[in-house]
C-alpha cells in the first residue's frame, strides 16, 4: 500500500493539471454529457465541481482511483486511434455507440454500470481487437 501511495505522490500538481486538460479535451471529442463524464470518473452525478475545476485547468485529484481511471480512459482513446487510424468520426463516436460485445450497451453505459470493472472490460476488449 505504501508503494502505491508513493507512486501517486510522484505525479506533480502541474502534471495533474496537464492531464486534466487532456481529459476534458477527450470528453469533448467523445461528445459526452456531463453525467457520462462524471460516471466515467466515478464521481457522483450530482457533483459537477470536479469537471468545472478541470475545465479551468485545475489538477486531477491526487488519488489512485481517479488517476487509474484517467489512465485507462486515455488508453482506450489510444486503442481507438490505433484501430481506426483513418476514421476519426468512429474514434470519437465509439464510446457512445451501442456494441454487440457489450449486449448492445454503449461502452460509456457499461462503465457507468460496472465502474472500474467496466473500464477494464472496455480496455481489454479493445486490446484484444488490436491483437487480432
Amino acid at each position: 500500500m505504501v508503494m502505491l501511495m508513493d507512486s501517486v505522490k510522484t505525479i506533480s500538481k502541474h502534471n495533474r493539471s496537464r492531464i486534466s486538460k487532456m481529459l476534458i479535451m477527450l470528453f469533448e471529442h467523445w461528445n459526452l454529457s456531463a453525467k457520462d463524464q462524471l460516471g466515467l470518473l466515478g464521481v457522483s452525478k450530482n457533483n459537477r465541481s470536479p469537471l468545472q475545476r478541470y475545465r479551468r485547468g485545475g489538477p486531477l485529484t491526487n488519488d489512485r482511483d481517479k488517476l487509474d481511471r484517467v489512465a485507462i480512459l486515455l488508453s482506450i482513446h489510444k486503442s481507438l486511434r490505433l484501430l481506426f487510424p483513418h476514421n476519426r468520426n468512429l474514434v470519437y463516436s465509439w464510446m457512445t455507440t451501442p456494441n454487440r460485445a457489450f449486449n448492445e450497451r454503449t461502452p460509456t453505459k457499461l462503465i457507468d454500470e460496472q465502474g472500474m470493472m467496466g473500464l477494464y472490460i472496455v480496455q481489454n476488449y479493445l486490446n484484444r481487437q488490436i491483437g487480432r
